[in-house]
């Protein structure tokens, strides 16, 4: 290979539509990590992206995809937010034998040979999260979510371990995708009183509900965060910027989050004030980050983007990101990832309430997980402070 040498890679994200803010983010990541490979002398070759907008229409990923692959040659796409979107790719990149790299936490119960996850599944957002939870609060939730796979099956497994456990679903509702209609699901938060509530809506969905029970709150302190925490897998520092006082409090369990203290993190910070100064890091833009590192690693290593050898490249040796040095498991596709809860403040950050020093391994289908945990009240836990 020679300096001269480029491979096409295929990013596909939602700038625009419902969910355009936390596609943004990983649209961004992507690119900063293209244009860090270039610049680096690590890599003897060069990265082209070559994107496209699917503006949250589902049914535009697949020939968007497609397109990728056989007009511009691409042979590894990262991209995809939501987990309807991925599933659009997935018959397309297997077909065609490419590589899609899906940046974004997802509910699980799926793997395929043509596509990397760089990102958490159930037993490492999830469980960690009602782990942490629920001893402190409580275990009679509401749950709530977008009327889509990622609401259906994360809710699935919640209500799954919260019944083996003993804990008490008090109402399971679905919107769908950008309805901001939430009224009714504030009043049913009111009339039942839960000890928490698990928020798997999406976009504009979720901002709403976070801005309607600040106001429930501010009018009733049964609800406020310290009595009755939102608990979220997804709700990351680029969409609580916007949110302000409506996201104080609440909890986020992440494998990133730009309050981390560590040496890999603030070389990473250092890198990227140079490549994209005024970013607004946050976990879905480090995995998309990530994922094109470890292209352009597995690439270095193999000396093809040939979809088998890069994936054979990354099975079981690890690559530095900044989400640590992880590696593909050779029969999943997925990373091990650690599982850090954090209590947003108003000021758009996290502070970091547990961290995890230990990678998690990915457990898909949850196999080898238990799904009975301890989820009694621990009184003796000392009290919360309301986050300013």
């Amino acid at each position: 290979m020679t300096g001269n040498v480029t491979y096409p890679v295929g990013v596909l994200f939602s700038r625009s539509g419902s969910y355009a803010q936390p596609a943004g983010q990983g649209f961004g990541g992507a690119m900063a990590a293209i244009e860090h490979v270039n610049a680096s002398r690590r890599f003897p070759f060069r990265l082209e992206a070559h994107h496209f907008d699917p503006a949250g229409e589902a049914d535009r990923y697949a020939p968007f995809c497609r397109q990728l692959i056989r007009e511009h040659g691409v042979r590894h796409v990262v991209g995809c937010t939501t987990s309807w979107s991925r599933k659009e790719v997935i018959p397309v990149v297997e077909k065609l034998d490419a590589l899609l790299w899906y940046p974004c936490v997802y509910e699980g119960f799926e793997v395929s040979e043509n596509l990397i996850y760089v990102a958490a599944c159930a037993n490492q957002h999830l469980v960690p999260l009602l782990d942490y939870i629920a001893p402190r609060f409580g275990s009679r939730a509401m749950l709530v979510g977008s009327n889509y796979i990622w609401g259906w099956e994360t809710n699935r497994i919640a209500r799954d371990i919260l019944h083996r456990s003993g804990g008490e679903i008090l109402g399971e509702r679905f919107v769908s995708m950008g309805d901001t209609d939430i009224a009714h699901l504030i009043d049913e938060v009111r009339e039942k009183k839960p000890d928490f509530i698990l928020n798997n809506l999406i976009g504009p969905s979720s901002y709403a509900f976070l801005r309607a029970l600040q106001a429930l709150a501010e009018a009733d302190d049964r609800f406020h965060p310290d009595r009755c925490p939102v608990i979220s897998c997804n709700l990351y520092e680029g969409e609580i910027a916007g949110l302000g006082h409506a996201a104080a409090g609440h909890f986020t369990v992440s494998c990133y989050f730009r309050t981390i203290q560590s040496p890999e993190n603030d070389s990473f910070l250092k890198t990227l004030a140079a490549l994209d100064p005024g970013a607004v890091v946050d976990a879905f833009y480090v995995q998309a980050f990530s994922a094109v590192v470890m292209i352009a690693e597995a690439i270095a290593r193999s000396g093809s983007d040939d979809a088998d050898l890069v994936r054979a490249a990354l099975c079981g040796q690890a690559v530095d990101t900044p989400l640590g040095a992880i590696s593909v498991g050779r029969w999943t596709n997925h990373v091990e990832l650690p599982a850090h809860i954090g209590r947003a403040g108003a000021d758009g950050s996290f502070e970091i309430v547990k961290r995890s020093y230990e990678a998690i391994a990915p457990d898909p289908f949850l196999t080898s997980t238990p799904l009975v945990r301890p989820l009694g009240r621990d009184e003796g836990r000392p009290e919360l402070k309301v986050v300013k």
